[in-house]
């Protein structure tokens, strides 16, 4: 079973006009894994389209989703998958890939039919692509890593980079996850945006009675949503993007847009915040 949502994209002087069920209405993804099923929710933000697989018992196959506007999903598409549970595999273009916690699958434009099963709770990211590259799964041991912050600040972190240009080639889908030090909950802060390119996150590794703090909107009008386990966020080109946690927390990034300059980003000095 495949469900799949749209959502549009608004400009910020309607962002700052919404009440808390409105943001969440735009931005908030909840309820995203369920077991025996694809959801996907596509964004007009730069096209990209993330959701989840959740085989269980059986095999779940992601192929023509109406959305896209193609016979087949990949048609036009890149795709980049992380597992954020027991170890599973996922068959494409005749190749099975057994993929552990914390690996991503990348699968180039073009490769047809998709299909996961086994114990994996797998999140999907996908955007547009311009030529094939080679589907390559990306063990942890691949990744760069950049380790930032301090105990002091709260903010002590590694970044994983693994759909990232040093580790493997893609059109213009970046993607990787951040995971905190004993103690620390809070994320990219001071902040900053982007907006030659929007961003995703899911957040996970999160007790059930515990939350995040999710920050958006413009530098000068900031807005909150409360996120659970397993939640994910949209976050526009024109929008901070940080949060806190009340407890310990792993997040999934990810990017679309005009390049994969991870590094491209305008700060936003702490006293313009507001």
């Amino acid at each position: 079973m495949t469900d799949a949502q749209t959502r549009y994209a608004i400009d910020p002087a309607t962002a700052k006009t919404l009440d808390t069920e409105e943001l969440r209405a735009h931005f908030h993804v909840g309820d995203l894994f369920a077991e025996g099923e694809i959801k996907l929710v596509y964004s007009h933000y730069d096209r990209l389209l993330l959701g989840s697989a959740v085989p269980g018992k059986g095999t779940l196959t992601l192929d023509h989703v109406p959305e896209t506007g193609t016979k087949n999903f990949l048609e036009r598409r890149e795709l980049g998958v992380l597992n954020i549970g027991d170890s599973g595999t996922i068959k494409v273009a005749g190749e099975t890939y057994e993929i552990a916690r914390g690996e991503v699958l990348y699968v180039g434009m073009g490769s047809g039919a998709v299909e996961f099963s086994g114990a994996g709770r797998f999140y999907i990211l996908s955007a547009p692509a311009h030529q094939t590259y080679p589907t390559k799964l990306i063990r942890e041991a691949d990744a760069k890593r950049v380790e930032l912050g301090s105990a002091e600040q709260a903010n002590e972190r590694v970044i994983i980079q693994l759909l990232h240009p040093d580790v493997c080639q893609s059109c213009q889908l970046l993607m990787g996850y951040t995971q905190f030090k004993a103690g620390s909950v809070w994320n990219t802060m001071p902040s900053h945006v982007h907006d030659r390119r929007m961003e995703a996150y899911l957040y996970f590794d999160l007790d059930k009675d515990q939350r995040v703090f999710h920050f958006m909107g413009e530098p000068t009008q900031t807005r909150h949503i409360i996120m659970a386990n397993e939640e994910a966020v949209i976050s526009p080109p024109w929008s901070i993007h940080s949060g806190a946690g009340t407890g310990s927390y792993t997040f999934c990034w990810a990017m679309a847009g005009d390049n994969v300059d991870f590094t491209d980003m305008d700060m936003v000095p702490m006293d313009v915040l507001r």
